[in-house]
């Protein structure tokens, strides 16, 4: 993809989230790829400024800037990254990931797993997003394995999974509302009471995904 490719799928929106995810298949690499906050800053910057993918790892790898102790997941995290502002389909957004206080990022990124990956999304919106309009802010293990128990009788793919893991990406996603603020801690049971920030919402409601915003306790 070029520069000017990104760029355009950094604007643009497709109008057809919900029918995208519908049709992806699930995606069980959540447990190698994590929230990957501090990447995703780094990886925006490079985005921001036309770089190919290509571009941006040769600069991550010269420099160590993800830190990693050996390179061997550094070009899978790179992609990762990429694709992940690629499924935001908003410059704003992008913009306010890269430079926006970690708070605002933080929800920003948790948005673009959902945009990347259908079983965040349906995990944030079936689970998180049904208990805040609900306002049921009671949450554990519980939660997440009946969670899982739809998907696998639902799926084959899912169905093949093993419990290793299954387990991981369970502990991913926990791990991911912590990040993002609604849990204290991985041992937390109560949701937090979340606030959207102003910045995506705007970015959610450009890009017509009016259905992710209970994940983020918002009805309006």
């Amino acid at each position: 993809m070029t520069p000017d490719d990104h760029r355009r799928v950094a604007i643009i929106g497709d109008g057809r989230d919900e029918a995208r995810m519908q049709t992806q298949k699930y995606n069980g690499g959540l447990t190698r790829e994590q929230f990957l906050f501090y990447e995703i800053r780094i990886a925006a910057k490079f985005y921001l400024e036309g770089k190919t993918v290509d571009e941006a790892l040769m600069l991550v790898r010269r420099d160590n800037l993800f830190q990693y102790p050996t390179e061997r997941m550094v070009p899978n995290i790179t992609r990762t990254c990429y694709r992940r502002l690629d499924a935001l389909g908003n410059g704003t957004l992008v913009e306010e990931l890269a430079h926006a206080p970690t708070e605002i990022a933080k929800q920003i990124n948790l948005y673009a797993m959902m945009r990347y990956n259908r079983l965040v999304r349906e995990f944030m919106t079936t689970v998180i997003g049904e208990k805040f309009r609900n306002q049921d802010f009671a949450f554990s293990r519980r939660d997440v394995n009946a969670f899982f128990t739809r998907l696998q009788a639902q799926d084959d793919g899912v169905a093949s999974w093993s419990e290793q893991t299954i387990d991981k990406i369970k502990g991913v996603l926990v791990k991911s509302l912590v990040e993002a603020g609604h849990l204290d801690s991985f041992r937390s049971e109560t949701l937090n009471p979340v606030f959207l920030c102003e910045e995506l919402e705007n970015g959610i409601r450009a890009n017509g995904d009016e259905d992710a915003l209970p994940a983020f306790n918002c009805f309006r």
